[in-house]
Formats: C-alpha cells, sequence, structure tokens
C-alpha cells in the first residue's frame, strides 16, 4: 500500500498505558520499523514528544488504543475523549483532537483491549475469525471484544473486567476495587493477589493454592463471556498470566462450569480455544497500526479534528 504520495506509506501505532506510552511505526502488514517508550506524565509533557516522534516519521495515520474509560460514539461531541480516568491530568481530556490538531491526520481510536484483540485477528492468535476475546490479566483486567467482525462499543466499551463472580468461602480478602466489593479485577488482578498473598505474583509461583483460586475466579469469567458471546476463540494476556501454570487449571475449570451444555466443535480442544497471546507481546502496538490502517482506508479529510471511530 502506498500513500497519497506514491510513497511507501507509514503508519504510527500509540498503545497509551497509565504508566508508559509505546509509540511505534510500522507498515499495514503489522511489521514495526522502529519503537519508542515513554513514561505517562502529564499530556502537557506527554503529548508533545510523542507527536513529534509521529511526524519526524511522517506517518500517514495513526492508531491510538488507549486506557479509559473513552469516550466512542462518533455522534458525541466529546468523542475522542478520556474521560472519568483516576490518571492525574488526564480526566477529560481529547487526546485524539490533540494529535489530529498536530499531525493531520486520520486517526483509529479505541479501547487498548480492543487494539490487542485487533491484532490478534488481524495477524496473530485469532487470524481469519470474526469471533475473538482477549482478556488481559495484569494491574487491571479487561477484555478486548471482536465480534461478527467488528470491535464491540454499544453504550461505552466493555469493562468485562468488572464483571461480579462468586467469591469462595474461604477467600477472605476483601477486593481491591473501589466500586465492587466480588468483581473479576477485584478479586483477580495483578494487585489483588499481591494484597491477599503478601508478595507479588511472580514471587508466588510454587504456591499451588495461589493459581487455584486464581483460576477459579478467572474461569467463572470465561465461562459467562461464552455463553454470552459465543467466540470462537478466548486469548488471555498481561503480567498474570504468564504464570503458564494458569492455563490448564483454567481450561478445566471453565469446561467443568459449563458442563457440556454447549456443543461446539472449538469447545472438544481447550488447549486451542483458551490460549495465551501471541505476537510476542506486540498485540496492541500492531493493533494499533491495523486501527491506523482502517483510519486511512477510510478517507478522512486531512484537516477534520475527529477521525474515523472503528
Amino acid at each position: 500500500m502506498r500513500a497519497r504520495g506514491g510513497e511507501e506509506m507509514v503508519l504510527g501505532a500509540l498503545e497509551a498505558g497509565g504508566t508508559k506510552m509505546a509509540c511505534a511505526v510500522g507498515d499495514e502488514t503489522g511489521k514495526i520499523l522502529d519503537r519508542m517508550t515513554i513514561p505517562t506524565d502529564l499530556p502537557s509533557v506527554t503529548v508533545p514528544r510523542m507527536a513529534a516522534y509521529f511526524g519526524e516519521h511522517g506517518v500517514a495515520a495513526l492508531g491510538i488504543g488507549c486506557f479509559g474509560p473513552l469516550e466512542l460514539r462518533e455522534h458525541s461531541p466529546r468523542y475522542g475523549y478520556i474521560t472519568s480516568t483516576p490518571k492525574s491530568g488526564w480526566r477529560d481530556y481529547d487526546i485524539v483532537g490533540a494529535f489530529s490538531g498536530a499531525l493531520r491526520c486520520p486517526i483509529g481510536f479505541d479501547t487498548d483491549v480492543n487494539a490487542a484483540v485487533l491484532g490478534e485477528v488481524a495477524f496473530g492468535q485469532a487470524r481469519g475469525m470474526d469471533c475473538a476475546v482477549y482478556v488481559t490479566v495484569g494491574t487491571g483486567i479487561g477484555a478486548g471484544i471482536y465480534i461478527e467482525g467488528k470491535l464491540l462499543h454499544g453504550m461505552l466499551h466493555p469493562e468485562a473486567g468488572h464483571v461480579p463472580v462468586r467469591r469462595r468461602k474461604d477467600d477472605r480478602y476483601a477486593g481491591n476495587c473501589p466500586y465492587h466489593r466480588d468483581c473479576l479485577e477485584g478479586l483477580a488482578s495483578g494487585p489483588a493477589i499481591e494484597a491477599r498473598w503478601g508478595e507479588k505474583a511472580e514471587l508466588l509461583a510454587d504456591r499451588p493454592e495461589v493459581w487455584e483460586l486464581e483460576a477459579d475466579y478467572l474461569a467463572q469469567a470465561l465461562a459467562g463471556y461464552i455463553l454470552t458471546l459465543s467466540p470462537q476463540i478466548i486469548i488471555l494476556g498481561g503480567g498474570v498470566m504468564r504464570q503458564e501454570q494458569l492455563f490448564p487449571m483454567i481450561r478445566q475449570k471453565t469446561a467443568d462450569l459449563l458442563g457440556g451444555y454447549l456443543q461446539a466443535e472449538e469447545l472438544r480442544d481447550m488447549d486451542r480455544y483458551i490460549v495465551p497471546a501471541g505476537l510476542r507481546g506486540d498485540q496492541g502496538v500492531m493493533g494499533c497500526l491495523e486501527l491506523a490502517r482502517r483510519a486511512y482506508d477510510a478517507g478522512c479529510p486531512e484537516k477534520k479534528k475527529k477521525s474515523i471511530h472503528l
């Protein structure tokens, strides 16, 4: 694919996190040509540095996968905003407007987890599928949902990390979500594991009781996602899922919770149905490249402040 001037098109990718900003440039095949990571500071500090980086590389379009909550409704006057985040300085921030004004190019915009599932669909574990769920389990828990060939948004966007789960009777930990006592993130995120057991997850690898409980909560959520969304694959990523011993336990517990009710070909091989993230951890950045490609292909006028919503 070539840009309008006839040169090879360079796309920009921004995986915007609460702790760090991962910037990259690449092409429509998902090939990453260059990258830069900087700490997430105030927008007045962070955004000019990133805009300069993308400007120096002459990107034809930019894809942003961002921490939230976000305003993703195209018809809203606040489309492109980070809304009620607790992250200092970023609440009610027009991130799409800032980059559109600086770069004068189309911007693709979505949640960080939707960017990740898009990366897996375009280039990774879910390639060729039209219904997939990507769950990240780390500092928080979130899910990107690609259904019937589209990223799911709806009223706002999925907050599948906050689904209620049944607290196990022997679990005395109160939960660390300030909104819900017994939600998945409050009971099964990395900070919840550390607070419950007194050590970070990576130091608890030889404690089977830690991972048996973790698998219990994650399986409850996955069973719910399967029954409501009917995905063809579930991909699990994030720092907690580096504990590979979790996968067989999650698969077995999920199957037990489903109880044989669903008769689907995919569920006959749980090892290929609930899988680790691929793409060497670059699914978010590569998904952002795909967001950029789609925004470019949609042919947004370069001087339009707000870009295509995917």
